[in-house]
């Protein structure tokens, strides 16, 4: 009994040291130290992802009708740009129109008013406390003289105060007399004599050269005494400008003499009619 123990304690002894030897010789490798930054498996984080979806309470057809209404307002944004241009007078406006031009300026196209503003813009101040610019101050008189519109309309159209409208008339229409007055010429007397209408001809031969008439223009009250006295007609019941004008054989050629109240003696009527050879 005793011998069976002895044997089965050295058959223990040796398994224990042949593990022992085993161990030895083929170590199990070594972890890494866990201060050591472990690369993290991101494959799952990365199938989360696309797999993820929006939460959201819009179907396709909100989004379609909410991109349709978008579209609409920008049509109807852009269709309101164009009615305020319209209803403007700067240089854009004129640019693209050419019966706008004609209408309110008499002008046959816009280049030919490009041309007649560039001989008055070096004349026309516009300072950073202007509230139009020097074409719309131009434009403001262009109107005035074309459809003999009030000032106080002026002031309206252009969103302006009623003096500042009488200022940039009174400024401007001497700036257009003395930018302009080199491009009007007298034609030779055998030019008027052709272009003469027949019943001139028929009436009188080759003794006509101009057709003279006057006529008078409604103006606003004048605020000077002197002036309501001048220009008050009887005839017309208003106040009016008489103009001397004359006609150059062709009735499209009219040459304007000047202006003056009713009450001025004929030889102050105008001084440039002193320099008209025709008369």
């Amino acid at each position: 009994m005793e011998l069976k123990e002895d044997q089965q304690r050295q058959s223990e002894c040796a398994e224990a040291l042949l593990d022992l030897l085993q161990t030895t010789e083929s170590p199990e490798p070594t972890q890494p130290p866990s201060d050591s930054p472990q690369p993290e498996d991101t494959s799952g984080i990365l199938n989360d992802q696309q797999d993820a979806g929006c939460q959201t309470d819009l179907t396709m057809e909100d989004i379609e009708r909410m991109e349709d209404v978008l579209r609409q307002n920008t049509t109807e944004l852009g269709d309101l740009r164009t009615k305020a241009l319209d209803t403007k007078f700067n240089q854009e406006s004129f640019e693209n129109n050419e019966e706008k031009t004609k209408f309110y300026t008499g002008l046959p196209n816009f280049l030919v008013l490009l041309q007649v503003f560039q001989l008055c813009e070096p004349y026309i101040t516009c300072g950073p406390m202007s509230v139009l610019s020097k074409f719309e101050q131009f434009i403001l008189v262009l109107l005035r003289l074309r459809l003999n519109l009030p000032l106080k309309d002026l002031a309206f159209r252009f969103n302006i105060s009623l003096s500042t409208a009488s200022r940039i008339w009174h400024k401007l229409i001497d700036i257009l007399l003395e930018s302009t007055e080199f491009i009007i010429e007298g034609p030779e007397r055998h030019v008027l004599q052709a272009t003469m209408p027949m019943g001139f001809r028929q009436a009188f031969g080759c003794r006509v050269a101009v057709i003279v008439d006057c006529f008078e223009v409604f103006i606003e009250r004048p605020s000077n005494l002197l002036a309501r006295a001048q220009t008050w007609s009887n005839y017309k019941h208003h106040h009016t400008v008489k103009f001397l004008c004359q006609f150059l054989g062709c009735p499209r050629q009219v040459a304007l003499g000047g202006s003056a109240p009713k009450h001025r003696p004929p030889e102050q009527i105008s001084p440039r009619l002193k320099d008209c050879t025709s008369l």
